[in-house]
């Protein structure tokens, strides 16, 4: 899997992939805890940082807020910009070839991950719907605490997703009729 994730590792150049690295200029500082880059070793992650630290820079740099020329700032971080998101799309892409990739060798891999995703989803759900049943649980206690009519304990809907919701629909008395 190693020699398939080609592009990504020092040394290594996607293909298509234009060169954007090199150390940090004076204009764009680099951030703290990053290393300056050798010329020609970019990767695209590096890229993708590169065109991130020079979208910042453009923003904060003395050059822009000295500036008078308005359009000229404007066009600046444009540029910066649209270079960071060309080169996310090439992030976006490679990683998209790679699930290619791993969903043609192993696509029970695949399946499984959409199954657990499937399972937490139902989960959330689940709870959501639990979370629901209690509030109307609560609302139907108080609604019956301002009405003075006690509840049977059969009264209580069984548990299920839906089950509580045709219950508590059957429970509520019908709409009077408007006068005409």
């Amino acid at each position: 899997m190693a020699s398939s994730m080609n592009g990504m590792f020092p040394g290594q150049q996607p293909p298509g992939a234009h060169s954007v690295g090199g150390p940090p200029g004076p204009a764009q500082p680099g951030f703290p805890g990053s290393a300056p880059r050798a010329q020609g070793t970019s990767t695209l992650v590096d890229e993708l940082e590169a065109s991130f630290e020079a979208c910042f820079s453009s923003l904060v740099s003395q050059d822009y807020v000295n500036g008078t020329d308005q359009e000229e700032i404007r066009t600046g971080v444009d540029q910066c910009i649209q270079k960071f998101l060309d080169v996310a799309r090439q992030t976006e892409c490679f990683f998209l070839q790679k699930r290619l990739q791993l969903s043609v060798q192993k696509p029970e891999q695949v399946l499984k991950e959409d199954l657990s995703d499937l399972r937490n989803e139902l989960q959330r759900k689940e709870a959501l719907v639990q979370k629901h049943l209690s509030k109307l649980q609560h609302w139907q206690q108080v609604l019956e605490d301002v009405s003075g009519q006690p509840r049977k304990a059969t009264d209580l809907p069984p548990p299920g997703p839906l089950a509580f919701l045709e219950q508590a629909s059957a429970s509520l008395p019908p709409a009077p009729l408007k006068p005409s």
